[in-house]
C-alpha cells in the first residue's frame, strides 16, 4: 500500500482552475468570524467564484474546514442548487412539457444542438451557452417556450433561433 501524497490546500489539482479563485475563497472563509455551521453559505461563495463546485473545490473546502470530503460532498449533492459541473454563461432551457411538445419543442431542441454543437446537459467550447430539456416551464399557452436564463421566449419557431442565439452573442461582444 502507497502512502498518500500530501497536497497543500492551497494547490489545486485541476490546472483549469485558477489559483486565484482559491485564494478568493480562502480569504473569504478566513474572513468568516466562525466556519461553524457555515459549510452552505461557503459552497453558494464557492459556487459563485468557480461557476459550479469541482472535486478539487469541494476537497479544498474539506481541508479549510477540517471536516470529511464526504460531507461537503453530500451537502452539495443533496441541494439542487449546487452543481458539479460547469454551467454555460447563459442556460437555454427547453421545455418538453406535453403542451411544448406537441407543438414542435423536439424540433427546436434538435435545432438548437445542431447551432450550438452540443447534446442537451452540455456547454459550449466557449463556455457561452449550457443546453437542458426541462418538463415544463408553466407557460403551455405560449408553447413551444425555451427560456434563456431568467427570459422567456414562446411560440418559438425553428427560424426564430439564430436571432434569439445572436442577440445574446451580441451581448458578450459590446460587455
Amino acid at each position: 500500500m502507497t502512502k498518500p501524497q500530501a497536497i497543500d490546500v492551497m494547490e489545486p489539482t485541476n490546472e483549469n482552475l485558477p489559483r486565484e479563485k482559491f485564494e478568493e475563497l480562502e480569504a473569504f472563509i478566513n474572513s468568516l468570524p466562525t466556519t461553524k455551521s457555515a459549510l452552505i453559505e461557503i459552497l453558494h461563495k464557492a459556487q459563485n467564484i468557480f461557476g459550479y463546485l469541482p472535486r478539487d473545490v469541494q476537497l479544498f473546502i474539506a481541508r479549510k474546514l477540517g471536516i470529511p470530503g464526504a460531507e461537503v460532498f453530500g451537502v452539495v449533492s443533496f441541494y439542487s442548487y449546487f452543481t458539479t459541473k460547469p454551467k454555460g454563461k447563459h442556460t437555454i432551457s427547453v421545455c418538453m412539457g406535453t403542451a411544448c411538445f406537441v407543438k414542435g419543442a423536439d424540433k427546436i431542441m434538435e435545432r438548437l444542438k445542431e447551432k450550438l454543437g452540443i447534446e442537451s446537459n452540455g456547454i459550449t467550447p466557449d463556455g457561452l451557452f449550457g443546453l437542458k430539456d426541462v418538463r415544463c416551464i408553466g407557460t403551455c399557452g405560449m408553447a413551444p417556450v425555451m427560456m434563456i436564463d431568467d427570459k422567456v421566449f414562446g411560440r418559438v419557431r425553428e427560424e426564430d433561433l439564430d436571432t434569439i442565439l445572436e442577440s445574446y452573442r451580441r451581448k458578450e461582444i459590446l460587455v
